[in-house]
């Protein structure tokens, strides 16, 4: 069995998985999802689970796979909006010497996208795929998470990134005019201040009749949020609600792009994370794809490439799953 984590900024998934002894391909078997601020410590969540799922094992723990939101460094992560500080040796000790491995939460996922079944997957353009090609991964969720998946001769090897972080480029005047707004507010507008959860408020309130005061983070979870501002698109007939979406999805489908342009993904681009699932009619109906592929003499290029949508709702922690089988036992 393999002790498995998609540890995000406000929520985690914990899930025990196994390797299938022929396929080799791995399945979640349990899950159970945590709210950060209702433990103390990672430690005190993994003690829970395992008090709840422990006695059920079919096999002995044989290693640890843990996707992080945050940059990994000598298998330690300092997490961005959280307190915690995991140690993948402190981690080992906890566990009585289970090997374990910490990656970044996208680096997860890139790793998940070899365990997907066909049917786990939206295409969103069927391009040229070329088997050996590389491949990028992203997703809006919290922040905006982005890793690689680079042909290396025998497989694809995954390389994580923090492009969440990059400055944030308008395609259009709207773009434009939220940039302008948002820029007094904090000393860098980046790519995930508009392309996340979050990012959807932002663009509410920067596209409305008054400048905003303050930037929405992940950290707002009650009155002006993504998931809100989405209700209020969808189901409420809001028309300024409806406008941040479109540009939502045109700056998504833009940034996406821009990464595809910068790896040459032939190998295919895979949409990840809650946000895009919400919004998958939406993208499927040309949105997202005019932003893709709006890349001036790459235009006919970007239609090449292969864009997927990932329907896999725990891809993260598959992929955490994954990275878990790879180690040592």
């Amino acid at each position: 069995m393999i002790l498995c984590a998609d540890i995000g900024a406000t929520k985690t998934l914990l899930g025990l998985a196994e390797v299938h002894p022929e396929t080799g391909r791995v399945v979640v078997k349990a899950s159970q999802r945590y709210v950060a601020a209702q433990v103390p410590s990672f430690e005190a969540m993994l003690t829970d689970f395992l008090s709840q799922h422990g006695p059920s094992l079919s096999q002995p723990l044989r290693a640890v796979g843990l996707g992080v939101a945050g940059p990994v460094r000598d298998q330690t992560v300092q997490m961005t909006n959280l307190p915690w500080r995991l140690d993948a040796r402190e981690l080992s000790r906890h566990l009585g010497g289970v090997p374990v491995t910490l990656v970044n939460d996208f680096e997860a996922a890139a790793h998940g996208i070899e365990a997907l079944a066909p049917d786990e997957l939206m295409t969103l353009q069927a391009g040229d795929a070329q088997a050996r090609g590389n491949q990028l991964v992203l997703g809006a969720g919290s922040g905006l998470g982005v890793a690689f998946r680079i042909w290396q001769g025998n497989g694809h090897a995954v390389v994580p990134g923090e492009g969440g972080h990059f400055s944030f480029s308008p395609i259009n005047d709207q773009q434009d005019l939220a940039l302008q707004r948002l820029r007094p507010l904090v000393p860098r507008v980046v790519v995930e201040h508009f392309v996340s959860g979050p990012g959807l408020a932002n663009f509410y309130q920067c596209l409305g009749d008054e400048p905003p005061t303050k930037v929405i983070t992940p950290m707002d979870t009650e009155g002006l949020t993504g998931e809100s501002v989405f209700r209020k698109a969808t189901k409420e007939g809001d028309a300024l609600a409806a406008q941040a979406l479109e540009q939502f999805l045109l700056a998504y489908g833009s940034v996406a792009g821009d990464y595809a342009l910068a790896t040459l993904a032939r190998g295919g681009v895979y949409v990840a994370g809650g946000v895009a699932q919400r919004c998958g009619e939406m993208m499927r109906d040309g949105r997202f794809m005019r932003g893709f592929g709006q890349k001036g003499p790459y235009t006919e290029l970007m239609a090449t490439l292969p864009v997927h949508l990932v329907l896999q709702p725990e891809l993260g922690l598959v992929g955490a799953a994954v990275a878990g089988a790879r180690l040592p036992h």
